[in-house]
């Protein structure tokens, strides 16, 4: 049986860029930079309650992620707890960054108020943010 998520990964192009912009938009906790070029990645891990998020970029060409990037990277959609939904929305709106829809808070699939977060903000991932 499946435990707890460890990780969630997400192929980014510019490592650096989106460590800040989970730092200071979203208020994460994030790792420095780390280089492990035996799996051709550099990575930082984005340190959540519950779970890790780990945000990749390729070494260099020779990375098995590299091509995975060239098609556009990221994943599907991460979900997000967030304590204030209404609150987060509109520092998200502040900093510049998308919010799909009318921007109101709609009952997800768990019955709490989602958001999601338009994919170009976020190397193409698709984030949808929950009230916890």
């Amino acid at each position: 049986m499946i435990g707890r998520l460890n990780h969630v990964a997400i192929v980014v192009g510019d490592l650096e860029a989106e460590a800040t912009r989970y730092r200071d938009v979203l208020g994460a906790a994030v790792s420095e930079p780390h280089a492990l070029p035996d799996h051709g990645v550099r990575l930082v891990f984005v340190d959540l309650p519950n779970t890790r998020v780990e945000l990749l970029t390729p070494f260099d060409k020779t990375s098995p992620i590299h091509a995975f990037l060239a098609k556009g990277g990221g994943l599907h959609h991460v979900c997000y707890e967030v304590e204030d939904i209404e609150a987060s929305r509109d520092r998200l709106l502040a900093s510049g960054l998308r919010v799909l829809g009318d921007g109101d808070p709609r009952i997800g699939a768990h019955g709490k108020p989602v958001l999601f977060l338009h994919p170009k903000d976020f190397a193409g991932t698709l984030i949808e943010l929950q009230q916890a």
